[in-house]
């Protein structure tokens, strides 16, 4: 079998959760069950340089995993019209004659490179994850309005108050749009039921959706920090510096206890690239004003063993609906409990009481308030630690996608 993975960025040079699986489960395809193909995956001039003559540059050593370059992109609109620049991937394509297609995303590579792929590949199978909430939400995929609210589902009006400068007309096509061309997908795959269900609410047929997990590698779990006092208060975040994933409102919140005298430490880990000045200016004032916490930059996945060593919780304080983080199976990896946003997919796969915390939503003091009772009720890390349950492995979310391409094909020869 011979698959294509389509990506909108590779994780060594931007580790997103999304990035990281679709590479993870391609690699893990390939050495464990001797699927042949090409990892794709799309960069503009912020990461790379362009080279004359073509779209396609090599990353690394492998020889099977490749850049596209794309520097045109409509976010808006998920548009890429570089079409000219495209036709250069003809010839790779039709070399590789993919038996599936498989789309992790369609940041930077559009609805045109999709369209060229499946004229250059006619017999393939067609399948595509919805990470998040591009298809349904042209502000920036995350259902959270431009004024910080959490949007319950894309409206014409809704999406207005949005974007004022754009008229209905561009709402209404870039609907269109996303069903016509996700419509051509044999399947379309949710990590979370969540993420299912907001598919669902905005119209979407719920027939057209498969939920299925993430994975994470099985690696031994980080040894439990030996605390002599008995005190659980070492805090662990993990993964992008930014506004949505709400390392202000753990900073606030640090700050907070550090003012009633409650001792604690946060550690704050993960890259902060591409990020505005503004941000970073109000997450160093924070960060500054929480004398508790600790910012210590991004991390590779070799690291993250040793660092989730240091912590005795992880805490994801999101704004916004997460679908299925990444993070949240890490932690449950290694038998950390967890403290999340109650929100999403998240609250889907944390269970409060019982494997972690939930704490409300864009809420410092409230999240301070289940931070210290996290520290001070006795008993309650040791048995939340015993409520974890094994996350969904690598290897069996490979499996289940090798389970679905078959399917596919069959399908196609009936």
């Amino acid at each position: 079998m011979r698959v294509l993975f389509l990506c909108h960025n590779h994780p060594t040079i931007q580790a997103g959760g999304t990035e990281v699986f679709a590479r993870n489960l391609f690699r893990e395809l390939r050495d464990q069950h001797g699927v042949e193909g090409l990892f794709l995956a799309a960069v503009t001039s912020t990461h790379r340089e362009m080279l004359p003559g073509t779209v396609v540059q090599a990353v690394g050593e492998a020889t099977d995993e490749m850049l596209l370059w794309l520097d045109r992109f409509d976010r808006f609109f998920l548009s890429q019209p570089d079409t000219y620049g495209l036709v250069t991937l003809a010839p790779l394509i039709e070399a590789l004659a993919p038996d599936v297609i498989h789309v992790h995303h369609m940041l930077q590579i559009g609805t045109e490179t999709i369209d060229l792929i499946r004229r250059l590949a006619p017999r393939a199978r067609f399948i595509f994850t919805a990470h998040d909430f591009f298809p349904i939400c042209p502000q920036e995929g995350q259902l959270l309005t431009t004024d910080g609210r959490l949007c319950h589902g894309p409206t014409l009006d809704g999406c207005l108050r949005c974007f004022p400068d754009r008229g209905a007309t561009d709402l209404v096509m870039r609907q269109l749009e996303m069903r016509d061309v996700l419509g051509d997908f044999d399947h379309i795959l949710v990590p979370s039921e969540f993420a299912r269900g907001r598919y669902v609410a905005s119209g979407w047929p719920a027939e057209r959706f498969s939920v299925m997990p993430n994975g994470v590698p099985e690696r031994p779990p980080a040894p439990h920090r030996i605390a002599a006092d008995g005190r659980r208060d070492r805090f662990g975040f993990f993964g992008h510096v930014n506004r949505f994933k709400g390392s202000l409102m753990l900073l606030q919140a640090s700050h907070q206890l550090s003012e009633a005298g409650l001792a604690h430490r946060v550690t704050l880990h993960g890259g902060a690239a591409y990020q505005s000045d503004a941000f970073m200016a109000e997450f160093n004032a924070a960060l500054a004003g929480a004398p508790a916490a600790t910012y210590r930059g991004a991390y590779t996945a070799e690291e993250l063993t040793g660092l989730m060593q240091q912590v005795d919780w992880v805490v994801i304080p999101s704004i916004w609906w997460e679908n299925a983080p990444l993070v949240v199976q890490e932690a449950f990896r290694h038998r950390r409990p967890v403290i999340c946003s109650g929100i999403g997919g998240t609250a889907e796969m944390v269970r409060d009481g019982v494997d972690g915390l939930h704490a409300p939503v864009k809420d410092p003091a409230g999240l301070a308030e289940v931070m210290r009772r996290a520290i001070e009720t006795e008993g309650l890390w040791s048995r939340l630690v015993a409520g974890i349950r094994p996350p969904v492995s690598l290897a069996e979310a490979a499996c289940r996608h090798l389970k679905l391409y078959k399917a596919a094909l069959a399908d196609a020869t009936v």
